[in-house]
């Protein structure tokens, strides 16, 4: 596999070599000093340009200038199968190379809006661009009240439809769900716990994946133990150790912060769960 540095030197002159490239900049986890770094991170790089139509749907460059590829994806083309030439604004190039290296690459003629993402200039003609390194895309935050009364009360309504699916055996529906609907609430209980002991200083990652990192080691067995197999009676045992997990850890942060947490709310939405799954209500 090839190097960073070498990654990097192949990018910057490829950019520097084309006179109808403005800019190159790269962004996400490489882009990120607080990040260790590992030969799975993705090289997320956006080629600022004059005109696109050399890049536009044009496979065999990517080939030509980075080498044999394993798999490539077009997204924009995958989204919109009319996309043209003139009314496409950017192109992206997603490949893995067969020597392992995986490359985003976008060419594109409007100036991206990369938000609070860590990005690093690699080239600028111009000279009219600097760096943003600090992290604070996936940084815990502190919520507020209606934050976290919202978080709470999304976690515990959606509960009702997780327990009709599994009643009804319907487990991809049920499954789907939870992943969908209980499990985006309870990670932002999980971030705030994590902010409650770390003085809200830490980044957790994309899609939590440095909750190992930062969780006391039960409560993080805990977490691992909400995903289970597609099986009916093992799924009502992660869904009722979810709900505790949620709420050990929610009264924790509402503690700790000063929040108030809606008892009842949980306690009726946990009666109801219970009810379903007993079929009292049939």
């Amino acid at each position: 596999m090839r190097s960073t540095e070498e990654m990097l030197r192949l990018i910057t002159d490829t950019a520097a070599g084309d006179e109808n490239v403005r800019a190159a900049v790269l962004s996400g986890s490489r882009a990120d000093i607080s990040r260790p770094g590992d030969v799975y991170q993705d090289y997320d790089v956006a080629f600022l340009v004059k005109d696109l139509s050399p890049y536009f749907n044009n496979p065999c460059y990517i080939e030509r200038i980075f080498g044999k590829v394993l798999i490539m994806q077009l997204p924009d083309l995958n989204d919109n199968p009319d996309l043209s030439l003139e009314t496409a604004e950017h192109f992206t190039y997603l490949t893995i190379f067969e020597d392992g290296v995986r490359l985003d690459l976008t060419f594109t003629a409007v100036m991206p809006d990369w938000g609070n993402e860590p990005m690093k200039v690699l080239f600028d003609r111009e000279g009219h661009l600097s760096d943003n390194l600090d992290n604070e895309c996936y940084m815990v935050h502190q919520p507020t009240q209606e934050e976290f009364s919202a978080c709470c009360n999304e976690f515990w309504w959606c509960l009702n439809n997780v327990a009709k699916g599994l009643k009804r055996e319907e487990i991809p529906y049920a499954k789907a769900m939870f992943e969908e609907t209980l499990r985006p609430q309870l990670n932002k209980i999980i971030e705030w716990y994590i902010g409650t002991i770390s003085d809200f200083s830490v980044s957790t990652g994309k899609k939590g994946k440095y909750f190992k990192k930062y969780l006391p080691d039960s409560i993080y067995g805990k977490y691992l133990k909400t995903y289970t197999i597609a099986d009916p009676g093992r799924i009502w045992t992660s869904v009722i150790n979810t709900c505790k997990l949620f709420s050990d850890l929610a009264q924790i942060v509402a503690q700790d912060l000063g929040l108030n947490y809606n008892i009842d709310e949980e306690a009726g939405a946990r009666l109801y769960m219970m009810n379903v799954k007993g079929g009292i209500y049939e």
